[in-house]
């Protein structure tokens, strides 16, 4: 069958998001993606090219043969952590199928759901070749605003807002938020990383419009079946893009037959107040002193702890933890990225089968609960393998699992829901390492939330009242606040004992008692880069908190439509505006007629309020 320059729509199930395909007589394909909202069809962004070649010539010259009829794509489903733990996806899946100049097929799989659109290759029966380039490309039209992050292997840089693809700079990491209408947002990720991939990124290298998908070095010949990861754009209101769970819905299922070990919970944390504290006794003594006296179930002793001093060796401090009733979380160092100059230890642990089951086998006799694990290199296809390798060996030793100096998260945390957090932020532990994060941070605090923290846990390692090696000049209610607007299974706890110990009865109690996973989540109101406002909910509590990400007082937005009718409690956390007593706590019962419409902040500050039914 011939196609000759025809446009076709198909739809998610809902009607608002719509791929329009165009094939011409060259057999050229491309697909522009629209939505629709109240105020009309919005223009997302075109996908002007498309396919996968592979070295031994495939993928060239493909000819559409056929388009499926729409297959009704329906999951439900719990995940262990996360912004929701009752998960339900719909949407409609599409196949195009093509053959190539070798006469092979090619198969691009759409999905199209109320919250986005995701799409993968599936390549069937190759034999011993190995993919050399992928052309998907997005063309974002210049003069849209958009959230972007150049690329580094540890996904640790700002989103500074841009209307241009103009830059010095033309590699872009994941995820991508771009605006084409007041209320209309795209965010660009991927999902469903394999064995037989490597991550990608985004490149505008030849025209500033045109972001090309560039998977990372993925160089072992492939037999058989191969499929991509999944591209995915989550699109809808901000809201829609901030309570979306496409990335997890587009991958595997947990794989996991026995979950009930797996506990998230709060974690004191050394390295940010102590760099080289790990390795000192009497330092890991006085956190795990403060996480007995918090009730946070974990203190994490970080790098170095393989050659502790100062009064006990490692093994000393797992004792001193069980007596206190705290478990333990142990840091490892990845040994592919960092292994020569001055690299710190434990080194070459985990890299060999043989190794890693030793190491595990001995955490899991010592009642060590997780792992964290740092340094990777890159999104290469051997690291990719190399991380699902981790979690599956730890999983088999019941522990938990924290990525740091990794790629973002893509859905692994629902195959593997051992898998608790992933740093891949600029998040606190900058303030050791340069001053550019004083200044930045409230901003960045509130881009964040529409950005890194959409596709998965984000280890950032917050609320710090105190001061590291450069100042912060947030204040208090926005740090406390960071650890609700901030989803991680794991939430570390990054100042000093001293600094958590002098605040009010109140504070401390807030602390102790602070969920880290949620049963549901809505962001009440935001723009990134300005403030944000989210609700999480935990049984019949709601934990409200925001955040002002400029230097000017602002009153931040409040809707209360996900609560009934009713009277409630309501505890407030303030900024005083008074530096010698930083903290305005009230508590009194409320109808939900009575429950403010907008909450003052401070410059640079923030609130969180926890609001429970009476009745």
């Amino acid at each position: 069958m011939k196609y000759v320059e025809q446009t076709r729509s198909i739809s998610s199930p809902n009607g608002k998001i719509q791929l329009k395909y165009t094939t011409s007589a060259e057999n050229h394909f491309s697909f522009d993606v629209n939505y629709m909202d109240a105020k009309g069809q919005h223009e997302i962004l075109s996908i002007p090219v498309i396919g996968m070649y592979t070295q031994d010539g495939g993928g060239r010259g493909l000819i559409l043969k056929s388009v499926s009829q729409p297959r009704l794509v329906k999951e439900d489903y719990t995940m262990l952590t996360g912004k929701r733990k009752h998960c339900f996806n719909e949407g409609f899946e599409y196949v195009y199928l093509f053959t190539d100049s070798l006469h092979r097929e090619l198969r691009l799989n759409f999905r199209l759901y109320n919250d986005g659109i995701a799409f993968r290759y599936e390549l069937p029966k190759l034999n011993q070749t190995v993919l050399s380039e992928e052309l998907t490309t997005y063309r974002i039209t210049e003069g849209t605003k958009r959230w972007m992050q150049k690329y580094n292997s540890g996904y640790e840089d700002f989103f500074p807002m841009t209307t241009t693809g103009e830059n010095s700079n033309h590699h872009w990491g994941y995820p991508a938020l771009i605006q084409t209408a007041d209320d209309v947002w795209t965010l660009i990720s991927e999902a469903g990383i394999g064995r037989q991939n490597s991550a990608s990124s985004l490149k505008n290298e030849q025209l500033l419009t045109d972001y090309k998908v560039c998977p990372a070095e993925n160089t072992k010949p492939i037999t058989g079946n191969w499929t991509s990861p999944w591209r995915v754009m989550i699109i809808g209101s901000l809201a829609d893009v901030v309570e979306s769970t496409l990335v997890t819905d587009v991958s595997a299922p947990c794989i996991l037959e026995d979950t009930d070990w797996i506990h998230p919970g709060n974690v004191s944390w050394i390295y940010w107040a102590y760099n080289h504290g790990s390795k000192d006794f009497q330092i890991v003594k006085k956190y795990i002193d403060m996480a007995a006296e918090l009730i946070w179930p974990y203190v994490l002793i970080d790098w170095e702890w393989d050659v502790m001093e100062n009064g006990g060796t490692i093994q000393d401090a797992l004792k001193y933890a069980e007596q206190r009733g705290v478990r333990t979380l142990l840091w490892y160092n990845s040994s592919t990225a960092w292994i020569n100059n001055g690299a710190a230890g434990p080194l070459f642990k985990l890299n060999s089968p043989e190794n890693r089951e030793k190491e595990f086998a001995w955490l899991e006799e010592n009642r060590v609960s997780g792992v964290k694990i740092d340094f990777f290199a890159g999104d290469t296809e051997e690291t990719m393998a190399y991380c699902l390798e981790l979690l599956e060996s730890a999983a088999k030793h019941h522990l938990l699992v924290n990525f740091h100096g990794a790629t973002i998260p893509r859905g692994w945390q629902r195959t593997y829901p051992n898998l608790m957090s992933v740093e891949a932020v600029y998040g606190a532990e900058w303030y050791n390492n340069a001053p550019v994060l004083t200044d930045k941070a409230a901003s960045h605090n509130t881009t964040l939330p529409f950005t890194r923290n959409v596709v998965g846990p984000m280890d950032y390692t917050p609320c710090t009242f105190s001061d590291s090696q450069y100042p912060h000049i947030t204040t208090h209610a926005h740090e406390l606040a960071l650890m609700v607007v901030f989803e991680s299974a794991l939430q570390h706890w990054a100042d000093r004992p001293e600094s958590y110990l002098i605040q009010p009865e109140s504070v401390k109690n807030f602390m102790g008692q602070l969920p880290t996973v949620w049963d549901d989540t809505h962001l009440i109101s935001g723009y990134p880069g300005e403030y944000v406002v989210m609700a999480r909910q935990k049984g019949d509590a709601w934990y409200i908190a925001g955040l002002n990400g400029t230097d000017q007082e602002k009153m931040l937005d409040l809707d209360w439509k996900f609560l009934k009718n009713g009277k409630y409690q309501i505890t407030l956390f303030q900024d005083s505006g008074n530096k010698e007593q930083q903290w305005k706590v009230s508590s009194e019962v409320k109808d939900l007629s009575q429950l403010p419409n907008q909450m003052n902040s401070l410059a640079r500050g923030g609130f969180v309020a926890v609001i429970k039914p009476t009745n």
